[in-house]
């Protein structure tokens, strides 16, 4: 039996806006098409040897908590890059994305990040909150979520998540959300992101088992149909769904 062993880092920091359900789409996608799923809770201080895990999530936090994590990650700051690297899977959200730049910088003070990808987040006082939609250029679905940050993160030459339909994305005035970086998927999503994107979740765990068991993944099909209609939903509630699909076409032709 194939089994993925996913890292959940520092939950009693980071775990805002319902995280921690990206850990359960995880393991229950997996469970239900036979996959062995072990989590793994680090919590403050643990340590942390990267060899073992095949998904890593770091999640949310406020800039307090965030600022506590800081001194965490430096101890492993080298062992995670490597991990990146080496094409390790990682799902970074709001916080977590943040943290893996190379700062943020707080109303207060300058948070140090863990300069695995070369962005940076300056705050703003006025908050980015509403429900985001996006094209992505990984699939033919609308990503859906909810995002609600102060920090604004400019992403250089990294390629974005996603193209922004509805929401604010990186800056509020970019237009694009997130940035991918091999088997990285970096994102302010909240909602958890994974329950209403179960192909974002599907593409993370191919990867996983990829890298794991060297061998081409299709992980078969599962009916999501409540998965789908809470997508869809969103995406007609807030987009224009027809000119969505349109545009994410065109990238494929």
């Amino acid at each position: 039996m194939k089994k993925l062993t996913i890292g959940h880092l520092y939950p009693d920091l980071l775990n805002l806006y319902g995280d921690r359900g990206n850990i359960q789409c995880f393991r229950k996608r997996l469970e239900w098409r036979g996959i062995e799923a072990e989590v793994i809770p680090f919590l403050s201080d643990d340590s942390i040897d990267f060899e073992v895990l095949d998904i890593v999530l770091l999640g949310g936090g406020s800039d307090r908590e965030q600022e506590l994590v800081c001194q965490y990650l430096k101890k492993i700051k080298h062992d995670f890059k490597s991990y990146v690297e080496d094409d390790g899977v990682v799902l970074a959200v709001c916080g977590g994305y943040q943290l893996l730049g190379n700062y943020y910088k707080t109303e207060k003070k300058t948070i140090e990040g863990l300069e695995i990808l070369d962005i940076y987040t300056e705050w703003e006082p006025e908050r980015l909150i509403r429900n985001i939609v996006l094209n992505c250029p990984l699939f033919e679905t609308p990503v859906v979520g909810f995002e609600n940050h102060g920090g604004r993160t400019y992403i250089g030459d990294h390629t974005p998540f996603g193209k922004v339909f509805f929401g604010l994305g990186n800056t509020g005035k970019s237009g694009y959300e997130g940035v991918l970086y091999k088997n990285v998927i970096a994102t302010y999503l909240h909602g958890p992101l994974l329950p209403k994107n179960p192909h974002v979740c599907d593409y993370l765990l191919e990867k996983a088992l990829e890298r794991k068991y060297g061998e081409g993944v299709r992980l078969e099909p599962l009916p999501d149909k409540l998965e789908h209609k809470a997508n869809n939903y969103i995406v007609s509630r807030y987009s224009d769904k027809k000119y969505v699909l349109k545009e994410t076409i065109k990238r494929y032709t």
